[in-house]
C-alpha cells in the first residue's frame, strides 16, 4: 500500500513544482503560431479545435474548453483526472453509491448524469483497482502447485484399512459362542464392512489419472475439453493465472450477462427498460469490486476472518435491496424477493456462464 501512496504523493509534490515552474515564464512567451501565453494559459479568442468564436468557458460548437492549459501541472492534473477521475463528480458519486445507491441510480437514469460518475467510467476504475489491491496485498493465484495425489495408492490403502477391519470383525465373531447376544451387533458390522469393500471395488471403475483429475466434458466440444484438461494437468498453476488475469480483462462481459436476468424480475413491468437494468448492473457491480478492495485491505491490516466474511454475507445483500428498492420504487416486499432471486440464483448462474465463456474464448 505505501507504494500507491508514494505514488500519489510524488504526483501531487511534482505538480506543485510544475505550477511554480510554469507561473515563473510569465507573459512573455508564444505558441508556434505567435499566440501569446499569460502563465501557461492560451488568451485565444476563437476555439482552437473548429474556429467557432468563443462565448464562454466552452465552444459552443464541439464543446471544448475554452482555454488550454500547457503546464506540467495542468498535465499532471489531466493525468490523475482521467486515471483516477478524482474530482467533484467521484465525491458525489461514492457516498451515493455506498448508502443510497438506489437514489444514484434512478437519478442518473432519469438524467442527471454530468453530476455523477457514469456506471462504466467507475466499474472500469474499480475492476483496475481491485486487482491492483489482491497484487499488492497478495489475493493472487499460487505461483506453483504440485498435485502429490496417487490415487491408485490411496485406494489401495483404503482397502488394506477395510480389510483389516473386516478380519477383526470376523475373528471376534468367531471367538463368541453361538448363542451369545454380541453375535447379532458384530454380524452386522460385519455386513457394513463387506458393503464397504464392494464400494471400493466400484470406486476402481471410475477413470484417474495420476493426478486425480476426473475426465469429463465441460464445454461438450471435444477438441477443446481434451485441451483444456491437458493444459490444466501439466501447469495448473499457470492456469490459475491466465484465470485470474482473463477475469480481469472480460469482466466487462458480466454486465450483458447480467441484463437479461434483471430483465427477467421485471418482465411484466414496461415502465423499465434495458438501459435502466444496464445502470443498475454496472452500479451494482462496481460497488461489489469496491467492496472487495475495502475487505481485503482490512483483512490483511489485521482484522478478523470472521468479521470480514459477516460482511461478505451482510453487505451485498442488503446493498442490492436498497439498490433495487430505490432504482425501481419497489415495496419493502417486492425488493426482498428479487434480492433473494438475485442472491442465490442469478449470481450463480451468471458467475458459471461467465467462467464457460471463458473458455469458448480460448481465454486460459
Amino acid at each position: 500500500m505505501s507504494e500507491i501512496g508514494e505514488a500519489i504523493g510524488t504526483a501531487v509534490e511534482g505538480g506543485l513544482l510544475a505550477r511554480i515552474v510554469g507561473g515563473a515564464r510569465g507573459g512573455h512567451v508564444t505558441d508556434k503560431d505567435g499566440n501569446p501565453l499569460e502563465k501557461g494559459h492560451f488568451a485565444e479568442g476563437t476555439c482552437l479545435n473548429c474556429g467557432t468564436e468563443l462565448t464562454g468557458a466552452h465552444c459552443h460548437a464541439c464543446g471544448q474548453k475554452a482555454h488550454l492549459h500547457r503546464t506540467i501541472g495542468a498535465f499532471m492534473h489531466d493525468l490523475m483526472h482521467g486515471a483516477l477521475h478524482l474530482d467533484g463528480k467521484i465525491w458525489r458519486t461514492l457516498p451515493l453509491l455506498a448508502f443510497k445507491p438506489g437514489q444514484l441510480t434512478r437519478r442518473y437514469i432519469d438524467g442527471e448524469r454530468m453530476r455523477f460518475v457514469s456506471p462504466m467510467a467507475l466499474f472500469l476504475f474499480s475492476v483496475f483497482l481491485m486487482f491492483a489491491v489482491f497484487q499488492i496485498v497478495g489475493l493472487t493465484a499460487p505461483t506453483e502447485i504440485k498435485p502429490n495425489v496417487d490415487p491408485e495408492k490411496t485406494l489401495n490403502m483404503v482397502r488394506e484399512g477395510a480389510s483389516e477391519q473386516r478380519e477383526r470383525i470376523q475373528e471376534r465373531l468367531d471367538a463368541l459362542p453361538a448363542d451369545s447376544p454380541e453375535r447379532a451387533e458384530l454380524e452386522a458390522k460385519l455386513a457394513d464392512a463387506d458393503e464397504g469393500l464392494e464400494g471400493i471395488e466400484q470406486v476402481e471403475k471410475f477413470t484417474l489419472d495420476k493426478s486425480g483429475t476426473v475426465n469429463f466434458n465441460l464445454t461438450g466440444i471435444e477438441a477443446l475439453d481434451e485441451g483444456l484438461i491437458k493444459k490444466w494437468k501439466e501447469n495448473p498453476s499457470l492456469m490459475l493465472y491466465k484465470l485470474q488475469a482473463s477475469a480481469y480483462k472480460f469482466s466487462w462481459l458480466l454486465i450483458p450477462l447480467s441484463i437479461p436476468f434483471v430483465w427477467l424480475l421485471f418482465a411484466w413491468k414496461r415502465r423499465f427498460k434495458a438501459y435502466d437494468h444496464a445502470i443498475f448492473v454496472t452500479y451494482s457491480l462496481a460497488f461489489m469490486s469496491l467492496l472487495f478492495i475495502a475487505l481485503s485491505v482490512l483483512a490483511t491490516a489485521g482484522i478478523g476472518g470472521g468479521w470480514v466474511f459477516l460482511a461478505l454475507l451482510v453487505i451485498p445483500p442488503v446493498h442490492i435491496y436498497k439498490q433495487l428498492r430505490g432504482t425501481y420504487e419497489l415495496s419493502r416486499f417486492s425488493a426482498f424477493w428479487r434480492m433473494a432471486v438475485l442472491c442465490t440464483i442469478i449470481v450463480l448462474v451468471v458467475v458459471l456462464l461467465f467462467l464457460w465463456l471463458l473458455v469458448l474464448l480460448g481465454a486460459f
